[in-house]
């Protein structure tokens, strides 16, 4: 197994964590560090955080029970987690899958952000 790691930002006081391209059973133990990561910043009870999936064309069983058991993990300490979605292909999945129907998701980063508790504000332009 490779040893991935993916970037977790704070953007308008929301957590992000900014998914690969293609999710696999060969990093997604490096998602699952993220998605620890991104719960761990929530500071307080009904705070959420964001999983940026619009780049991301490719999500296997091992991607989505990370998703799975960071959503439930959310639930349970008061929180959620919200996915950001685009494209045709991830969407698709989740949807066949029944993730769509457990998983708040959105078509974009920015939708994402207004659903959160602390996502108001605008959005940094990327560098």
């Amino acid at each position: 197994m490779r040893a991935d790691s993916f970037p977790v930002e704070m953007i308008r006081g929301v957590p992000v964590v900014r998914a690969p391209v293609e999710i696999d059973i060969t990093n997604a133990a490096g998602l699952r560090a993220a998605l620890l990561e991104a719960g761990g910043l929530i500071e307080k009870a009904e705070a959420a955080f964001v999983v940026d999936l619009t780049g991301t064309t490719f999500c296997d069983s091992a991607g989505i029970q990370a998703l799975v058991d960071a959503y439930k993990r959310g639930q349970a300490e008061g929180g959620q987690v919200l996915l950001a979605t685009s494209g045709d292909t991830v969407p698709r999945i989740f949807s066949l899958t029944g993730v769509d129907q457990v998983i708040p998701s959105y078509p974009s980063l920015a939708e994402a952000l207004r659903h959160t508790p602390a996502g108001t504000g605008p959005i940094p332009l990327a560098d």
